[in-house]
């Protein structure tokens, strides 16, 4: 992808600024004077994920649209080193980009380091907590919509044996794991759930879609006909998978990915869709910014406040809407708490 040439260049760019830095004594609290716009640094997969990471440039997109503002979005790599994302992220601070927004977990530690470098910048990160008074942690309750996963898989199985696979087996996609078990559990007790990861601790789990189709073909062959997968621009091999195989469905996540262009030709296996509304949380710190009151601290989006939903694209989940519809009211109003690991 073109953006290849991008984080070269960002790479030479960051070399050269620790060399001055190192050399002359600059301050980093210059940064944040040149109003440059938003710098967003992706996870890997970048923006052409059709999922988390596009969710994110949705949300710039939509801030260049309405709010006239610019902006430079870079990617990250397979096999990074935190050395790597703290890099990204001064590079775009020092070239006068605010807000700086990280996205993913993996900026978690990088972002609150490098913030405190650059009080005057604001910071965001998606999926992570803020530790510095100018970082901004954006979290989601990915339990909570994957728990309406698990009820629409279950009352949609016609062989009561669901799957879900993972990307990289941590705790924040252990809550999808964990929300989508007990969703399947409350509505069908008898259902059998076998639940997979594709990587132990290394992201390229979610930039692996070979290793999601394989995955995939095993949960059908053993008679799983649907599959939820949490697992970045991987969860496409999954999916491509299961449009292969009559009588099956995928579930999406993090972006409505049955309107997702690339992945048309798979759109009528796919039921339904987590989508955690990052470009909504990415939007709202822009513009605090624009408006010059910066948000700070922690901003948790729930399944009250529509931070995250079930997607009614295709209208494959119409017949059963009325049901979901009561599991989320339940969830929302208190009734049922949904675990955020899994049950042992």
């Amino acid at each position: 992808m073109r953006r290849v040439s991008k984080i070269t260049a960002a790479g030479i760019a960051t070399a050269a600024l620790t060399v001055s830095l190192s050399a002359c004594g600059a301050s980093s609290t210059e940064a944040g004077g040149k109003d440059k716009g938003v710098g967003l640094a992706f996870d890997v997969g970048g923006r052409d994920d059709h999922s988390f990471n596009e969710a994110a440039a949705r949300g710039v997109d939509k801030a260049e649209k309405e709010l006239g503002v610019s902006s430079k979005m870079m990617t990250a790599k397979n096999g990074e080193t935190e050395a790597d994302r703290e890099q990204r992220l001064t590079s775009l601070a020092q070239a006068g980009y605010n807000p700086v927004i990280g996205v993913g977990f993996n900026y978690g530690k990088s972002i609150n380091k490098v913030a405190a470098k650059f009080p005057n910048v604001t910071f965001g990160v998606v999926d992570s907590t803020s530790q510095t008074k100018n970082v901004v942690g954006m979290v989601f309750a990915e339990h909570e919509g994957s728990y309406l996963a698990g009820v629409a898989a279950a009352l949609k199985s016609k062989t009561h044996k669901v799957g879900f696979i993972g990307g990289v087996n941590n705790a924040l996609i252990q809550k999808f794991q964990a929300g989508f078990e007990q969703g399947v559990a409350d509505t069908d007790p008898k259902a059998k759930i076998t639940s997979e990861y594709l990587y132990a601790n290394d992201d390229k789990g979610f930039n692996d879609p070979a290793a999601a189709k394989g995955k995939a073909k095993g949960m059908l062959d053993s008679g799983i006909d649907v599959i939820y997968t949490a697992a970045g621009q991987s969860g496409n091999g999954a999916i491509e998978t299961v449009a292969g195989k009559k009588g099956t469905w995928a579930i999406g996540v993090d972006s409505d990915q049955h309107e997702q262009p690339g992945l048309a030709q798979y759109k009528n296996s796919i039921l339904t869709s987590v989508v955690k509304n990052v470009d909504v949380a990415v939007f709202d710190l822009v513009k605090s910014v624009k408006d010059k009151k910066p948000l700070s601290g922690n901003k948790n989006y729930t399944l009250k406040e529509n931070g995250v939903r079930l997607t009614t694209s295709g209208g494959f989940i119409d017949d059963i809407q009325a049901k979901i519809e009561e599991a989320r009211k339940k969830v929302a109003e208190g009734k049922v708490t949904v675990r955020e690991t899994p049950a042992k």
